[in-house]
Formats: C-alpha cells, sequence, structure tokens
C-alpha cells in the first residue's frame, strides 16, 4: 500500500525559507511524478509543484516560480520542496501526491495517492 507523510511544517515569519520532505514508501515509485499541492482555508486545493520520478523533469505554479524548488532523492523515495523568500499567502496544508500518469501534470484529479498534509503558515 502506497504511504505518502509529509513533514517540515510550521511557523515562520515573511522573507524565511521552509523545507518540506516527503517520505514514500509501499512500492517502486521509478514511473510516477510526485507532486505538491497546498489548500488555503476556504479554498480549493491548488498545485504548487511537480518532478517525474526518473528523468527530473519539474513543473511549478506562477506563484512560486523562482522562490521554490522541488527535488527528489530516488536512494530515499524522498521528495523535497525547498520554499524561499515566504510570503503570507504562501499559508497553508502542504500535501504530497504521487500520480502514475508517466506524464507530469498539474492536475489534482490525476493524482491517486495522498498524504495527510502539513500545515505552513507564514505571518506578516
Amino acid at each position: 500500500q502506497v504511504q505518502l507523510v509529509e513533514s517540515g511544517g510550521g511557523l515562520v515569519q515573511a522573507g524565511d525559507s521552509l523545507r518540506l520532505s516527503c517520505a514514500a514508501s509501499g512500492r517502486t515509485f521509478v514511473d510516477y511524478v510526485m507532486g505538491w499541492f497546498r489548500q488555503a482555508p476556504g479554498k480549493e486545493r491548488a498545485f504548487v509543484a511537480a518532478i517525474t520520478w526518473s528523468g527530473g523533469v519539474t513543473r511549478y505554479a506562477d506563484s512560486v516560480k523562482g522562490r521554490f524548488t522541488i527535488s527528489r532523492d530516488n536512494t530515499k523515495n524522498t521528495i523535497d520542496l525547498r520554499m524561499n523568500r515566504l510570503k503570507p499567502e504562501d499559508t497553508a496544508v502542504y500535501y504530497c501526491a504521487a500520480t502514475r500518469s508517466g506524464i507530469i501534470t498539474s492536475l489534482a484529479g490525476q493524482y491517486a495517492y495522498w498524504g495527510q498534509g502539513t500545515q505552513v503558515t507564514v505571518s506578516s
């Protein structure tokens, strides 16, 4: 059974950096695209970033491009999201997700597996 466990959330000030990590287990993920999404109170879940597991191709939401970096460590089955220059509008629950689509996608409905989420709060 696939399990995704996020860690690294917390309370930071605007301009600070934070690193989220997702530990994946339960199968081999060499053919999976891994993504990060976020959901702010009262809003729909939104795409943040995604990375192909073997090819290292990445995609970012325009709102985080240039500030966030997604990376993966295949030896450890982990996917990290490095967040720099955080803004109050980045406040949300951040979710790790996995899809076997084989093609990098920003559509939440394409991801079959989800973690429980980790809270990120950015104060102004």
